[in-house]
């Protein structure tokens, strides 16, 4: 009876449920009844809205045979439920699906790892399944909360621990896919999600760089080691969430990338953080490439109190990040790195200084190893703004190399954007060292098509200021960006070193034909580069280096700017140069003096060859000789030897072993040349840069001097004098509308006029003492009161300059000319 009772029973059970218990054999190592899970499969689809109950009961037996350990039967139930929905796809599969995921997370939340991975199966499957209609009411909360703790799995058995590991990622794999597709997808875009799946990702991407110690971006796995290696695994999740996000979603998918380096103190050393944003960079579309920038210098800002490695980590992994991004659109963002960058720069400088400030007088070990990796600190500055700058396109490589300049510290005034007042003289002279660092880089290989876009006026004025300065490191930095600029056609490396060169032809020297605009340049600015050449010459701390530097921009200019007034204009600066060495006003040393008289051969051996005139080529081949034989101190490859004997004077050298205006004149006068300024000595003009520079100004050094010769040279210093009278002196400085010829006349006597020595003119004025008193007041407005005595002052009142009282033989003239 009870058997009848019990059939009978099961007659009356609903039809969904007796074709789900025929799928479930005897014996559980049968497996699924196909046959059966055939007959279900058709009865699902012909009726779709007992899909629902067919889940329910799948999962109301599912959860009983886990509880009773019974994984047999629980195997059978995931297959079914797999078949079942990659054959059902009705808007009723809806509610299937709720009891699908319920069984998904009660085998997820056992302890038994072969059921984590059954259910993570099953989960993978249905991710990939596209639903016709989108779900409103699905999270996937506990999932990535799940999935983002097997990621972590810590099991004592390794190969569990990696099979685990390996489900958790496939998991949020799978959750990511299963979001994105769907209409809600920005919900796991959430923070409290980014902060979960992105750190379990990054936690077994890190064990491969521990492992193998990887650096530089990751090959590409086949499948199968995609399946068999947690850490490629994450890898490959990890790009493919970064190349799902959006512009909206883009920083929240980044930032917990931050805090799990900063947990882990991955920046120091920072091959993984590297190897992940070069993930990142590559991974995104390229137009949020900004975004990622703005996140690390934004990190950059909250950890600027950190040790300098770290801060020099973070910045090494800005510039792997601006140097992938260079190329492509980086928005808004390009001054924001270079002023961030500069500001962290100043912030280096003054924890560096203050440091050595704390510790003088007890320079410890720790001290000078914090200096030191302050230094890292700002070289890896130095290098990330010149990478950046340098791949930047033309347009805006200008904008930043003029950003930078304006940023460059000038001594003795307080207009700069860079706040530099409380780090003294020494912290200025280090930003202006790595911020001309740092323009060397940006300006390397800019190649603009006309020297005034290379050079505007805005850039040069302040770029040729530190070239005064009295620091050789700095006048050789802004000589190098010179020539960066310059240099149209990679030249520069043919002339690197001061040598005589026995034939430019061998150089192979590329140019070009002037251009109109070079021309133009050229008179208007070709003065002030002749001028920081003239004056970085006389500087005492050259050392051959700067020697060399200053051969190579003479040269260049050549190449690049020269036509037949600029030949000129050269050769007068050669020969002035040529006078410095000689005449000693500025008390040089014999070093400096050879070494400016070996930069004069070798140039005019250059110049010569270059604009081929005979008659030129062989009075300088004739000088150079004799130098080898009589002054080989006076040539490159002696001078700038370590052991070189200097002459103890120059004074009593023959007139044969220096370059003479009037024979050079001779030579280019009978090609054609027109030689007539060569009589009208060099003389460099007085600006305000020499006192912002905090340089010794012209006016400073040089002496109230007639110059009573008709030439700069030292054959005419020999051989010709003239006498200045009051009406040629009268003529030389009446500034009534002068043509461009008398200007240049009344310029040469003005130059004269500041050669000799103030008792020189005291002596030869003595007889008409009273007439110049009256006359000179009247033309130069000037008002001399003569000394009572021969010891007294003098007082000299110009214009609107007032010149103070000083003893007669002390008194220095400044510029005596009227304009």
């Amino acid at each position: 009876l009870s058997a009848g009772v019990c059939c009978c029973c099961a007659a009356l059970r609903p039809r969904y449920k007796r074709l789900v218990d025929n799928i479930f054999p005897e014996d559980p190592k049968d497996g699924l009844v196909k046959a059966d899970m055939e007959k279900l499969t058709f009865y699902a689809v012909s009726a779709p809205e007992k899909l629902d109950r067919i889940g329910a009961y799948l999962a109301e037996r599912l959860s009983r045979d886990v509880v009773r350990h019974r994984y047999g039967y629980v195997l059978i139930a995931m297959e079914a439920l797999d078949q079942l929905l990659m054959a059902c796809h009705s808007q009723s599969i809806k509610p299937f699906v709720e009891s699908f995921l319920h069984m998904v997370a009660k085998l997820l939340e056992s302890g038994e790892p072969k059921l984590q991975v059954l259910g993570t199966n099953s989960f993978v499957k249905f991710a990939n399944i596209e639903e016709d209609t989108p779900s409103y009411h699905r999270r996937y909360d506990f999932f990535v909360s799940r999935f983002s703790a097997m990621c972590h799995s810590c099991d004592h058995d390794p190969e569990i621990q990696t099979e685990i590991r390996i489900a958790g990622i496939r998991g949020i794999q799978g959750v990511v896919r299963k979001t994105v597709n769907d209409e809600l997808r920005a919900t796991i875009w959430e923070p409290q999600h980014m902060d979960k799946i992105v750190p379990s990702l990054l936690f077994n991407m890190q064990k491969i760089e521990d492992i193998d110690s990887r650096i530089g971006p990751p090959s590409s796995p086949t499948g199968g080691e995609k399946e068999e290696n947690p850490a490629l695994l994450a890898e490959n999740c990890f790009r493919e969430l970064l190349g799902r996000a959006t512009y909206g979603n883009m920083n929240n998918a980044v930032r917990p990338v931050f805090a799990h380096l900063d947990h882990h103190r991955l920046w120091d050393p920072n091959e993984f953080a590297v190897s992940c944003f070069k993930i990142i960079m590559y991974s995104i579309q390229a137009q949020y490439s900004h975004h990622v920038i703005q996140e690390i210098l934004g990190h950059l800002d909250v950890r600027k109190r950190d040790s300098p490695r770290v801060r020099a980590g973070i910045i090494q992994v800005l510039l792997e990040a601006v140097a992938i991004a260079a190329k492509g659109s980086i928005g808004p963002t390009v001054l924001e790195v270079f002023n961030t960058l500069l500001k962290h720069l100043r912030i280096s400088v003054d924890f560096e200084l203050g440091d050595r400030r704390s510790s003088a007088g007890s320079a410890t070990f720790s001290t000078s190893s914090k200096e030191s990796d302050e230094r890292i600190v700002q070289n890896a500055i130095i290098q990330t703004i010149g990478f950046f700058g340098s791949n930047l396109p033309d347009y805006q490589r200008s904008e930043i190399m003029m950003f930078i300049m304006g940023k460059v510290p000038v001594l003795g005034t307080t207009s700069q954007s860079l706040d530099t007042s409380h780090l003294g003289d020494l912290g200025t002279r280090r930003i202006q060292i790595m911020l001309l660092r740092s323009l060397l880089m940006v300006t390397s290989g800019y190649k603009a098509t006309t020297i005034t876009n290379a050079l505007p006026p805005p850039f040069l004025d302040p770029l040729l200021s530190p070239s005064l300065m009295e620091d050789s490191e700095l006048r050789q930095l802004v000589l190098e960006i010179l020539h960066n600029l310059i240099d149209r056609h990679d030249n520069r490396a043919k002339l690197r070193g001061i040598r005589i060169i026995p034939d430019v032809s061998d150089l192979k020297i590329k140019r070009d034909k002037i251009s109109r605009q070079d021309v133009s340049f050229m008179k208007k600015h070709g003065q002030q580069l002749y001028r920081h050449i003239y004056l970085g010459c006389k500087e005492e701390d050259n050392v051959q280096k700067n020697f060399e530097l200053l051969f190579t921009s003479l040269a260049l200019i050549t190449i690049e700017l020269a036509n037949e007034e600029v030949v000129i204009d050269l050769i007068r600066l050669a020969i002035a140069l040529q006078d410095i060495a000689i005449i000693n006003e500025d008390n040089l040393p014999m070093f400096n003096r050879c070494g400016v008289m070996a930069l004069v051969a070798a140039y005019l051996n250059f110049l010569s060859q270059m604009i081929a005139v005979p008659a030129f080529c062989q009075h300088v081949s004739k000088v150079i000789e004799t130098r080898s034989l009589e002054a080989s101190y006076f040539l490159p490859e002696t001078i700038f030897k370590d052991k070189c004997n200097l002459p103890k004077s120059l004074e009593k050298h023959e007139k044969n072993l220096f370059f003479l205006t009037n024979k050079i004149a001779e030579s280019l006068g009978g090609s054609g040349y027109s030689v007539e300024r060569l009589s009208v000595p060099y003389v460099p003009q007085v600006t305000d840069e020499d006192r912002l520079s905090r340089r010794k100004s012209i006016v400073d050094t040089v002496s109230i001097q007639v110059d009573i010769l008709t030439g700069n040279n030292i054959e005419d210093k020999i051989d010709n004098t003239e006498e200045i009278t009051f009406e040629a002196l009268k003529k030389a400085i009446d500034n009534n509308g002068l043509e461009e010829q008398e200007k240049e006349k009344r310029r040469l006597v003005i130059e004269k006029f500041q050669k000799a020595p103030f008792e020189e003119i005291a002596a030869q004025c003595e007889t008409k003492a009273n007439f110049l008193h009256d006359r000179l007041a009247q033309i130069l407005e000037l008002t001399i009161r003569p000394p009572p005595s021969p010891s007294g002052t003098m007082t000299i009142t110009a214009g609107h300059a007032h010149y103070q009282s000083v003893p007669v033989y002390e008194m220095k003239f400044p510029d005596l000319c009227v304009y």
